[in-house]
């Protein structure tokens, strides 16, 4: 158990803070492969490098979020954002049904979302334009400095007549 974790739910009123003690049990009772850790400021569990349950302290309760949460089929959680997660609101700890919790719990331990595998692809995706575009752009400056110094040419060979060309005089050759 991360201290950083108690000490999330030590700066909550009493209420909010049961809620948050009773969860962090069941997840460590139902969940102990994840790690636990605070990140982007709330409690988040972890199977790898991918976050897979988690809570938020609101005004009036307290928000359980499963990241892969959309994929465990449970009408009970409520979708949430773009992504795959759905969550569920508690406002008192004699709310929180066990049974459940630790269902999902077990699924969200094996329905993992890969967010780390995602995001890394996303990332060298976007490079990938990035370079392509950039290669892109280098060939079309080529071409259209080829084009601007071909149209100068021609502008250059319109309006100006063309230059007769010297004769230097033939020298001719006589036998002596």
């Amino acid at each position: 158990m991360s201290d950083a974790i108690a000490d999330y739910a030590s700066k909550l009123d009493a209420q909010r803070a049961g809620v948050c003690a009773s969860l962090r049990d069941c997840i460590g009772e139902f969940l102990p492969q994840a790690t636990g850790k605070l990140w982007h400021a709330i409690p988040v569990w972890f199977i790898g490098e991918n976050p897979v349950v988690g809570y938020t302290a609101r005004k009036t309760g307290v928000m359980l979020m499963f990241w892969n949460g959309q994929h465990f089929g449970e009408p009970e959680l409520e979708a949430s954002g773009s992504f795959h997660m759905a969550q569920i609101a508690y406002n008192d700890a004699s709310e929180i049904d066990r049974a459940k919790l630790a269902g999902w719990l077990r699924k969200a331990g094996t329905s993992i979302w890969d967010l780390k595998g995602e995001r890394d692809a996303f990332v060298a995706n976007r490079r990938a334009k990035k370079a392509k575009a950039a290669a892109s752009g280098l060939k079309a400056a080529k071409a259209s400095k080829a084009r601007k110094v071909a149209k100068k040419a021609a502008r250059t060979s319109a309006t100006k007549p063309a230059k007769k060309a010297k004769r230097k005089p033939s020298r001719a050759r006589t036998k002596k």
